[in-house]
């Protein structure tokens, strides 16, 4: 069995900055007050149905205040448990390349100003993506490191169609490629368990990612949360939701699949618990991501394996 040297079974996002930055780095979450195009009309209204009331960004700092202020608060709520010397700034909550390019830049570079910022994640959709912002991000990345997250969730149009994603996966292919062309890094999130689909399902979308030109990944469990509006159509008619064990099985398997130079930056994520309804294990992610390395250890499992790496 083959462990990457944080003795993990697959290349983890620790491992990377550690590679990156010679040093733990610990991810910070700010809201720069973007919205998306299935929220504001333009594609849609409610976002993605998935999607909590503040877009993802539940633990995000956000308000009225100046951006020197937001980090020293997103900082002062890691710093108990990161024992970092330096930080990603994450924007997390909502579609933050959705926005007049003009106002975005700016927001862009004051956070890089910051010398506690060692790089800005920006998460958002690949719809929002004009040839103009990926030139400017292209731009800022010679200046930190700097990575693009894109909300895809799955492959299959029959499911996007049911969490209103609104978009094709044509459109993602495209947002990769001028990524690509700027020389950006790209982290793609996925959903496991994503409704109606099966186990065949959720791998031919690993299957197709492992053949993707990007830098990264991040899987989490189908969440129901009382914010979104997918709780309404869950407390309606419920829906099977997978158990623990299986999530854990999924995953190890699907980590097989990939190969070994993309970084695995999520294995499990937890929503807010004061809004998650189903299920509950998903809020207990240490002892999720203790279950995976455990399974993979039992089994002999790593990254790339599948691939004959």
């Amino acid at each position: 069995m083959k462990l990457w040297p944080d003795q993990k079974p697959y290349y983890s996002v620790n491992h990377y900055y550690q590679q990156l930055f010679g040093h733990k780095a610990y991810k910070i979450s700010l809201d720069i007050g973007c919205t998306c195009p299935t929220r504001d009309g333009r594609k849609g209204i409610g976002g993605c149905t998935f999607c909590s009331a503040k877009g993802s960004g539940d633990f995000a700092i956000t308000g009225p205040m100046d951006m020197r202020k937001k980090i020293d608060s997103a900082i002062e709520l890691v710093s108990a448990k990161s024992g970092s010397n330096g930080y990603i700034a994450y924007l997390q909550a909502f579609s933050n390349t959705y926005g007049p390019v003009d106002r975005l830049v700016p927001v862009y570079e004051e956070i890089l100003a910051d010398e506690r910022i060692l790089g800005l994640a920006i998460g958002t959709r690949p719809d929002c993506l004009s040839g103009r912002m990926v030139k400017e991000l292209g731009r800022l990345s010679e200046i930190k490191p700097l990575w693009v997250e894109l909300g895809l969730q799955t492959i299959h149009q029959k499911t996007a169609k049911l969490f209103n994603r609104g978009y094709d996966l044509s459109v993602y292919e495209d947002a990769v490629l001028k990524l690509n062309s700027a020389d950006i890094p790209v982290i793609v999130h996925l959903i496991v368990g994503l409704m109606g689909e099966t186990y065949e399902d959720f791998m031919a979308t690993i299957d197709y990612m492992a053949e993707q030109p990007i830098s990264g990944i991040k899987l989490a469990m189908l969440h129901i949360l009382e914010d979104s509006p997918l709780y309404k159509d869950y407390e309606k008619e419920p829906f099977p939701l997978l158990d623990e064990a299986t999530y854990i099985k999924w995953v190890a398997e699907a980590i097989t699949r990939l190969p070994q130079e993309m970084v695995i930056h999520r294995v499990t994520g937890d929503g807010d618990h004061k809004h998650l309804i189903a299920p509950k294990w998903s809020g207990h992610k240490r002892h999720v991501l203790n279950g995976l390395s455990q399974y993979m250890a039992r089994h002999g499992m790593y990254q790339g394996q599948a691939l004959g790496r």
